[in-house]
């Protein structure tokens, strides 16, 4: 080995240096269009089987180097984005990607309540967690993205509910002591109360993931590179569709995106155009998409690249379920 060493040992170096320099990360990113995944395919469930599939689609983001860059040259569906373009003013890199995963964990929650409450099926509530999703600028906190709150002065807090009566309740300048959980560890910290928009605030963002006891059982299966809460309308509509006799696909293959809450309204996301060409790309019947600029967008992209395929925007789950209802 020293032998070949001193023989190619410039080469060796040479080619070191060229592979550190073209896996240096810039602050920048690449999205592009990424697929769909039949959610059937995700969904653990004994239920009922559809002719047709609810589809999620989702983008592929990579992280620029010389490489990404280069290609992003030569391919019009890739897309350079700045770092603040795709993450919040107080993130880094770390914490954008522990808020994704947090709110993923949100939206599935809300999908299986949805779906459950929907179709009249026994759901019960196992444990209602709250984590920090998000820290203003003007927070004066050493909570961190990820914290699991678990009480406030000594009161333990179930609810979103329950820290904006304890915000209230107290005064501007108050320090709040707050026991956290995160990593399996419990830490205590602190907030301090601010005025922030005319109200009292202890500049935090919420999230509340719940775990539900289903009948009949339900499982999402999800993959480590999975995050962010734009499947959260797909994710509803397939396990409902599990749960009930109709076959509400109607041997349509849909493709949809949209985040959702506890009462089934639909939230906006990004990367409408990538989700589409995807869905094009895999001849869908039907796309889905929040009815607001989402769906102007939608609306825009397919007249302007002459797409064939039905643009659906929906504001409520019950209007997707009214809309495929009337299909024939």
């Amino acid at each position: 080995m020293k032998e070949i060493f001193k023989k190619n040992y410039k080469f060796i170096i040479s080619l070191i240096l060229i592979l550190v320099v073209l896996s240096i990360k810039f602050p920048y990113y690449i999205d592009a269009p990424g697929g769909i995944t039949d959610m059937s395919d995700k969904i653990e469930i004994s239920g009922y089987k559809s002719t047709g599939s609810f589809n999620l689609a989702y983008v592929k983001e990579y992280r620029a180097t010389i490489p990404t860059l280069i290609i992003s040259l030569f391919n019009k569906d890739w897309n350079v984005m700045k770092q603040e373009d795709i993450m919040l003013d107080t993130e880094d890199y770390d914490s954008y990607e522990t808020r994704d995963k947090v709110l993923m964990d949100e939206s599935i929650s809300n999908a299986i309540y949805v779906a459950y409450t929907k179709a009249n099926k026994k759901i019960e509530v196992l444990s209602n967690k709250l984590f920090v999703t998000y820290i203003t600028e003007n927070a004066d906190t050493d909570l961190i993205v990820g914290d699991e709150v678990i009480s406030i002065n000594n009161k333990l807090v179930n609810s979103k509910e329950d820290i904006t009566n304890i915000v209230d309740k107290s005064s501007i300048g108050n320090k709040l002591n707050i026991k956290v959980k995160n990593n399996k560890k419990e830490y205590d910290r602190y907030a301090y109360i601010i005025k922030e928009d005319n109200s009292k605030k202890i500049g935090i963002l919420i999230s509340n993931v719940k775990q539900y006891q289903t009948y009949p059982k339900v499982n999402v299966l999800i993959d480590e590179n999975e995050s962010g809460p734009s499947g959260g309308l797909i994710t509803a509509l397939s396990i409902y569709d599990s749960l009930i006799k109709e076959d509400i696909t109607k041997g349509l293959t849909i493709v949809g995106t949209g985040t959702i809450d506890l009462d089934g309204n639909i939230g906006s996301i990004g990367g409408v155009e990538y989700k589409l060409k995807s869905a094009v790309k895999k001849n869908a019947d039907l796309f889905i998409v929040p009815n607001d600029e989402n769906y102007k967008e939608a609306l825009k992209i397919k007249k302007e690249n002459n797409y064939n395929i039905e643009i659906l925007g929906v504001s409520t789950f019950d209007e997707v379920i009214d809309y495929l209802d009337g299909k024939n």
